[in-house]
């Protein structure tokens, strides 16, 4: 079951058309049934407030005029929403004015993933799958149009990214002065304490995260999701690897864009050589990444979020350290810290998205050893022939805390 309204206003008929055409599709077709698919509800522009419990299809097709198929009991159900309205009741009914409506038009754009490969966008189910797919029609992933309209920023939502991007660098600082000031003066400080001190600056510097940021010290910074609690933590010492990944974006506008950022720092004067080689590995590799990008952007090129983690798996395996970069290279961004478009993958999926215009993505590569990990993570936004980092400048060595 699921609540919702439409906002018609915001919903770009001819924009989705031209998209659906610019993919070689004949439609895009939108199913939902008891939350299903919230991709569908927030590209349709569908929140939370009237009341729907009965399956409805809506068809964009690549043109003419859209239809919805809707339920006898909730006819009103997508009525803010441009289109014919046709009605069903039984399922017999139901799967007879399916195949009317998308009888003729061979391709057809679903949130489906063939074999799962890109889970984020996999929300139709299998059955419904194999139903349009006996209405003569080809099911082919939607990944793209998705991230066309997840995914894009607008000038004002980008001016959001890059501010957050200005405060967590420099929040990071202040987490790193605040660590070396309880050093110097003798006090205790402790993994979850600096957790709590950087929720506080977010709030001072108007900004919000859906969770709290990672500090990591030592063997902790070696576990790529490890986050302290007020029960469980680790005292910050003299002579300490400290990690610090954080994200955030501002209060307000409502439709602000998340940074996420990783930097890391040695609890001394002069960085150990050991920290100091996996980190310049670290850099290495995400400055190849960031090259291929900015290099194909300028060169007109398109490229594949898949293509990006090659060119900094590859300088990480080169440098005889690839079985301990665990995790994907990075993430979409847009007002969710993990978002709709284009990860930048080729270990946890093979992500063949698009790197699109008005796009952001991490770049966060990372090696992971027993004793302790590196990740150095940046924001990148691509632009009609250009590429943008957020937080500039970015990290290009291990910063010794107490010289600060």
């Amino acid at each position: 079951m699921s609540a919702q309204v439409a906002e018609a206003v915001n919903f770009d008929v001819a924009a989705m058309q031209a998209a659906i055409c610019d993919e070689g599709f004949d439609g895009w077709l939108f199913y939902h049934f008891h939350d299903i698919d919230p991709i569908a509800l927030r590209i349709l522009k569908l929140t939370a407030c009237h009341f729907v419990s009965r399956r409805w299809f809506y068809f964009v097709p690549a043109v003419g005029e859209p239809v919805k198929l809707v339920h006898r009991i909730e006819m009103d159900s997508l009525d803010e929403l441009p289109g014919e309205k046709v009605v069903y009741l039984g399922w017999q009914e139901l799967e007879s004015k399916l195949r009317q409506i998308i009888s003729g038009h061979k391709k057809l754009a679903m949130q489906y993933s063939p074999g799962n490969a890109i889970p984020y966008i996999s929300r139709v189910d299998a059955g419904t799958v194999e139903l349009v797919r006996s209405c003569g029609c080809e099911v082919v992933s939607s990944a793209n149009l998705v991230q066309y309209f997840e995914a894009r920023l607008s000038a004002e939502q980008l001016k959001s990214h890059l501010a957050a991007g200005v405060a967590l660098k420099q929040i990071v600082f202040d987490a790193f002065a605040y660590i070396a000031t309880a050093i110097k003066e003798k006090r205790k400080v402790n993994e979850y304490e600096v957790q709590q001190h950087i929720l506080d600056l977010y709030d001072k510097n108007g900004l919000t995260s859906n969770s709290p940021p990672i500090v990591a010290v030592n063997a902790h910074s070696g576990k790529p999701h490890y986050q302290p609690t007020a029960n469980s933590f680790w005292e910050i010492q003299t002579g300490d690897f400290v990690l610090l990944d954080i994200w955030a974006k501002q209060k307000s506008p409502a439709d602000a864009v998340y940074a996420d950022i990783t930097w890391t720092g040695y609890l001394g004067d002069l960085v150990p050589e050991k920290f100091v080689k996996i980190f310049d590995i670290v850099r290495g590799a995400r400055d190849a990444a960031l090259n291929f990008v900015t290099e194909a952007v300028s060169a007109g090129k398109q490229i594949h979020g898949w293509q990006v983690d090659d060119a900094a798996r590859k300088y990480i395996g080169d440098a005889g350290y690839g079985d301990y970069f665990v995790h994907r290279t990075g993430h979409s961004i847009c007002t969710e810290v993990h978002a709709n478009g284009a990860n930048i993958d080729n270990l946890e999926t093979r992500d063949e998205r698009k790197i699109i215009p008005q796009s952001v993505f991490s770049i966060e590569p990372g090696i992971y050893l027993d004793e302790f990990g590196v990740r150095s993570e940046i924001d990148v936004y691509v632009g009609h022939g250009e590429v943008i980092v957020a937080g500039q400048p970015i990290q290009t060595a291990v910063v010794p805390i107490l010289s600060i």
